[in-house]
């Protein structure tokens, strides 16, 4: 990306006040892609303000599938089953979410398309959507290490039964989506439970799903019928909020409309863990996904933890930001069964190890993680967010208990998923 902005976050003596979070990402993907397969008008409320997901419209708006956006609210008009073929290559920006979910409707459609991304996106492997993909009946061209650009050649796809290698929600809704368009049942299996809003968006869209356990199964050919829905907010958003809070014995913040899905919801019982006080409030369900308003208080000093197996899968997002506040914690945090950070945004390991090194802080790098132990004090520091926008984030988090002020680099790529996020920080900081 060819931002150069430098954002400056001054140490802080408390942070207290109310918020609301940008819509769930990772719903609002969904819901938009499946808009556009349906049949009729889909109107989605508090949908994702990201770059990420403006790239997912502008992808189906290519599609033939007309995305209009007012704010928060956005209609899409589906096609049906049937989009058109786009005139030029799809350009998913920095969003791995848009490639990797929409090549599994382009698999399925009777044309061939070119995804594309930005220099970011470029770098990250995509054979784990390709492998899958291929053997249903799509011919998927790109280099020899799966990296995008990606051509897909569509057509008539059949359904399979597929054990997936690596978890990845992202593959799971993928192979879901292109199981939805092809003949037959398509069969999933994944090592440990991922996230299902792919699972949930489909059935609020009226398709029927069998899940049991971590084995999922979708009759092919089905039609979708277009939905008005609400997405909460976003909890990977919300999770840096709720680490600001951890640093501050006094802090008091409200969180409101918060996504509580429980294959999510894994940071709060962390965060619990370590002795931050979370209480849950007003909970609502909307389509399947359950979303709450949350009171975050300060519980002095924090413990530590270790994160590993599943609990891994079912925070990839938040680790960034549980590492942003591990030196401060008493006992510290080890992170491990990690390596999926090294293929996001940025390679999460060591982006994070080299912040927090600059801020003074002891890291121990791990094949599949990190070791940051507790009892640390810090100073303020020039960062790099490395392009990555949970990167960005998560050093405004450190920075707020560092001594002295911290600049972090290229820092507008928060707009990616958090558009004013620092503007929001700042709000709820008292100095």
């Amino acid at each position: 990306m060819g931002d150069v902005s430098t954002t400056v976050i001054q140490s802080a003596k408390n942070v207290s006040g109310s918020l609301r979070v940008p819509g769930d990402k990772s719903i609002s993907h969904r819901y938009a892609m499946l808009a556009a397969i349906a049949e009729g008008k889909s109107q989605l409320e508090n949908f994702s303000t990201g770059a990420d997901c403006a790239s997912t419209l502008e992808c189906l708006r290519q599609l033939g599938a007309p995305a209009q956006r007012h704010d928060t609210k956005v209609e899409i008009e589906g096609r049906g089953s049937a989009l058109h073929t786009p005139t030029a290559a799809l350009d998913c920006g920095n969003s791995g979410s848009t490639m990797r979910m929409l090549a599994g409707i382009l698999a399925g459609q009777p044309f061939t398309t070119e995804l594309a991304g930005d220099e970011s996106l470029s770098r990250r492997p995509m054979q784990r959507i390709v492998a899958p993909l291929t053997e249903m009946g799509a011919s998927i061209l790109s280099d020899e290490k799966f990296h995008p650009p990606l051509r897909i050649k569509g057509g008539t796809l059949h359904g399979i039964s597929y054990r997936m290698p690596v978890a990845s929600a992202q593959v799971k809704s993928c192979v879901l989506f292109a199981g939805l368009l092809a003949k037959g049942e398509t069969r999933i299996e994944e090592p440990i439970r991922t996230r299902d809003h792919g699972e949930l968006a489909l059935q609020a869209f009226g398709a029927e799903l069998e899940r049991s356990g971590n084995q999922h199964s979708i009759r092919g050919q089905q039609r979708l019928h277009a939905i008005t829905a609400t997405i909460p907010g976003d909890i990977s958003s919300a999770a840096f909020f709720l680490c600001a809070a951890a640093l501050f014995p006094d802090a008091n913040l409200i969180i409101d409309g918060v996504g509580l899905n429980p294959t999510r919801a894994a940071i709060l019982d962390f965060l619990r863990a370590l002795g931050l006080r979370i209480t849950v409030m007003q909970v609502e369900e909307h389509n399947g996904e359950v979303l709450g308003t949350l009171r975050v208080q300060g519980g002095g000093t924090l413990g530590g933890g270790r994160v590993a197996g599943r609990q891994t899968a079912d925070m990839i997002d938040e680790l960034p930001v549980l590492a942003a506040i591990a030196p401060y914690t008493r006992e510290g945090i080890e992170i491990r069964d990690a390596r999926e950070l090294r293929v996001k945004e940025s390679d999460r390991i060591a982006s994070m190890a080299s912040n927090l090194r600059a801020f003074g802080a002891e890291v121990e790098i791990l094949e599949d993680g990190l070791r940051i132990p507790g009892g640390q004090q810090l100073h303020g520091a020039k960062l790099d967010s490395f392009g990555d926008h949970r990167i960005a984030m998560a050093g405004a988090i450190t920075a707020l208990r560092a001594k002295g002020a911290t600049r972090i680099r290229n820092s507008g790529v928060v707009d990616i998923s958090f558009p004013g996020f620092f503007s929001t920080l700042e709000t709820l900081v008292e100095r």
